[in-house]
């Protein structure tokens, strides 16, 4: 039986799904396929999802191509009109096994070459069994969809709304992914803070992460993906304060760090909010790293408020940066706002982008002498539990948690 070929773009969300995508066509029995799992995020991003699929069909000319993700989800007319593609399939159809069925060499029946449905019309979210990702570290989905409009985003659009799945099957899978030997897991979603909010009850993602923690005492490391800390609850920091286990290490979705242009993208936080996070989080857990996404470039931005963007990287003390030169996206209200020139975003993402590489720089230099807890992802490389990256100079056991002293920093990496 033959493995579909995958190209994933985008979050790790979209990586997880992927993975369950490729076992459910396995099952299937899809055979000589390349399924192509789209980013929306930026128009940027669908361009290059394009340029993907001629490559891929140039690289595998008999090929059936399948194309799935948030860009086929909202723009499945485009995946539709190019001759490369066989089929374009939503969001929602990608998880359902009953797709990729109709898809195998062995089905009687039409199948239709576009299935997108309405995304906004899904209520659930269920929790696809995967044995996890990687050898080490698994990506457990505990949400889906989005309810907030940021002006930038068409992501609700190929999400839908916030779906959870319940906690139970949370914690079942989690059961199982430690059972097969994987020593960290890292929950993630769309917008995980609203977690819990279609759940009776109404419990909060602090809820759900105590409950992991008291419930799979095998389970070494857990780790949080992207987070809107405005949305974090009490028992979140709690577990902050109080549990080991639960890494310190957090990305924030703080996007920008000027507060008319943060009421412009219509979020929910302003500048001190995001400020007083962190301040807390450190107060109470003084290891804590912090990544996060920054837009540069959205309309209207001039340089004073590009410049308090770049100084949110010292108040906040952020590490990791992702950042986002703007990129308008039909159909969202930043699209209609009078734009920034793109050489000016271009230089400014630069700019940022340079102010991460000296947070980085600034916090590996820090790590000198610290031994630090590593999960060893092959014999020459591992992870702390800040995340940073650290090269053996011996082999060392795959596939395990080591203590490592940090004796050197090279090429933006720790070395023990």
């Amino acid at each position: 039986m033959t493995v579909p070929i995958l190209s994933t773009h985008g979050c790790r969300l979209n990586a997880y799904e992927s993975e369950a995508m490729r076992e459910l066509a396995t099952q299937a029995g899809v055979e000589n396929a390349v399924i192509v799992n789209t980013c929306a995020v930026t128009a940027e991003a669908v361009k290059k999802a394009r340029q993907d699929i001629r490559r891929l069909k140039r690289d595998n000319p008999g090929a059936t191509i399948i194309v799935t993700g948030c860009a086929a989800q909202t723009e499945p007319a485009t995946f539709a009109a190019m001759a490369e593609v066989d089929h374009v399939i939503g969001n929602t159809e990608k998880m359902q096994a009953e797709t990729w069925s109709r898809l195998a060499p062995d089905f009687v029946g039409d199948t239709e070459r576009v299935q997108v449905n309405d995304i906004m019309s899904v209520r659930e979210t269920a929790g696809h069994l995967i044995d996890g990702f990687g050898r080490h570290r698994a990506y457990v989905q505990v949400q889906n969809g989005c309810d907030h409009r940021c002006t930038f985003c068409i992501i609700p659009f190929g999400r839908g709304n916030s779906r959870s799945v319940p906690a139970g099957v949370v914690v079942d899978q989690i059961r199982r992914l430690v059972d097969r030997g994987f020593l960290e897991v890292v929950l993630t979603g769309v917008d995980m803070t609203s977690w819990g909010a279609d759940l009776p009850g109404a419990p909060r993602l602090g809820d759900l992460v105590m409950r992991i923690l008291r419930l799979v005492p095998d389970l070494p490391r857990l780790r949080i993906s992207s987070i809107d800390s405005i949305e974090v609850d009490n028992a979140l920091m709690g577990a902050i304060a109080t549990e080991p286990r639960l890494m310190p290490h957090l990305h924030l979705s703080l996007q920008h760090g000027d507060d008319l242009i943060l009421k412009r993208m219509k979020r929910r936080h302003l500048r001190d909010d995001a400020i007083r996070f962190c301040e807390d989080a450190r107060a109470v857990r003084p290891d804590m790293t912090f990544g996060a996404d920054i837009i540069a470039g959205f309309p209207t931005e001039t340089d004073a408020h590009f410049a308090q963007s770049l100084a949110l990287v010292r108040d906040c003390g952020l590490t990791w940066l992702h950042v986002f030169p703007y990129s308008a996206r039909q159909g969202t209200p930043a699209a209609r706002m009078p734009q920034v020139e793109a050489g000016t975003i271009r230089d400014r993402a630069a700019r940022l982008r340079a102010a991460g590489d000296a947070a980085v720089a600034q916090h590996l230099a820090s790590q000198l002498g610290v031994t630090h807890k590593v999960l060893t992802e092959s014999p020459q490389m591992g992870r702390t539990e800040q995340f940073a990256e650290v090269r053996f100079a011996t082999p060392q056991p795959e596939g395990a948690i080591v203590t490592a002293g940090i004796r050197a920093v090279q090429d933006g990496r720790l070395v023990a």
